[in-house]
């Protein structure tokens, strides 16, 4: 054989299948710009940190061809229009609470958590292997959007209080920013609760507007200092055991995506809810101590407060599916959940948990 004729031949063999092959690489890989918007302001490096975390994933994931540009609250919509404004195509997608939206429906309270609900692993098994997201999803089909677990909290503090809470009588009148579900039970032991993004709560107790506040926990409460304008730091926060943190997407948007992109975008979401709680769970405990050394008081809530709450919520959410045909087809799944979770953990989570507690605090 001609050595260069052969060699002629092949190399107009790899040209014309290089030629062939290119297209279809660009067809699997197309240009797609999202842009994101999120409910936390970015000093809330957590919270609005998942944003950016799922962002360069995507980027990472598709050598750059799908790229998401995140924008905090307020930056193109305020923190708790997020969900409209993905709803209506204004954004493609967001991180935000469904909790913030139960003015809309109460059922939206699911997916983020209920009070006395479940702790972050058991809204976690709830969510990903008991159905839960199936329902999430399937709800918020009918606001044009496909939702993803992408964060939480973990069990988050009760708030800041400018006076002592020592019972419910001391609740009578109480203007206290608490969002979702818990709004509701609290104003029936005589709070008042009022809904206000992350950034609006740190003037509204300085100008004593609010007479209390509760927002997550210590490494979030940290940065927006509300140390400063409030002494008693209350514990726990019963109407958030857990905040799961949702990537909303408008749903047009998200089936026009190829598959493999929707794909990317599920793992990363998942890897940022893991990430999350592995920050909270980090970063928390130094919080804590560096506040109590800069003079917050901890105080745990007194026990007719938590046993006035439990009664109110429960006695609610028996309404609230009586009344909600949506909040219904959640309360019968989440419900039976529940209890099943509380014999678990009460077996073997908790007296672990328990035990070490105390033993840590004897060792010196």
């Amino acid at each position: 054989m001609d050595r260069r004729k052969f060699i002629k031949s092949a190399g107009a063999g790899a040209a014309a299948s290089a030629a062939i092959a290119a297209p279809a690489v660009a067809q699997s890989m197309p240009k797609v710009s999202w842009r994101l918007t999120s409910s936390y302001p970015k000093s809330l490096d957590t919270l609005f940190g998942i944003s950016t975390q799922v962002a360069k994933r995507v980027a990472e994931a598709t050598d750059g061809n799908f790229q998401i540009q995140t924008f905090a609250a307020g930056e193109i919509v305020p923190a708790l229009q997020a969900l409209d404004a993905v709803q209506n195509g204004t954004v493609e997608c967001s991180h935000t609470l469904a909790s913030f939206y139960i003015g809309k429906d109460t059922a939206f309270a699911f997916e983020t958590s209920l009070p006395f609900g479940l702790n972050t692993r058991q809204q976690n098994a709830w969510l990903y292997a008991g159905g839960g997201l199936e329902l999430c999803r399937d709800f918020m089909k009918k606001f044009n959007i496909h939702t993803i677990p992408s964060g939480n909290t973990g069990a988050q503090m009760g708030g800041w209080f400018r006076k002592e809470i020592k019972s419910v009588a001391d609740l009578q009148g109480l203007k206290f920013r608490i969002a979702g579900l818990g709004g509701r039970i609290m104003s029936k032991l005589g709070v008042v609760p009022q809904t206000l993004g992350g950034g609006d709560i740190y003037p509204a107790l300085e100008r004593g507007t609010l007479d209390a506040a509760e927002f997550s926990g210590p490494y979030d409460d940290e940065k927006l200092g509300f140390q400063k304008v409030a002494k008693y730091y209350y514990y726990p926060g019963f109407w958030e055991g857990c905040a799961n943190v949702s990537f909303i997407a408008n749903m047009d948007k998200w089936n026009a995506l190829p598959a493999h992109y929707r794909a990317i975008v599920e793992a990363a979401c998942a890897e940022a809810n893991a990430l999350c709680m592995a920050k909270y769970d980090h970063g928390n405990p130094d919080a804590l101590i560096r506040l109590v050394g800069t003079g917050a008081e901890l105080r745990p809530f007194p026990q007719d407060v938590m046993q006035a709450a439990f009664k109110e919520a429960f006695a609610l959410y028996a309404e609230l599916a009586a009344s909600n045909p949506n909040f219904k087809t959640f309360w019968d799944s989440f419900l039976p959940y529940w209890k099943k979770e509380q014999l678990w953990f009460r077996v073997a989570e908790l007296p672990f948990d328990a035990f070490n507690a105390q033993a840590a605090a004897q060792l010196r």
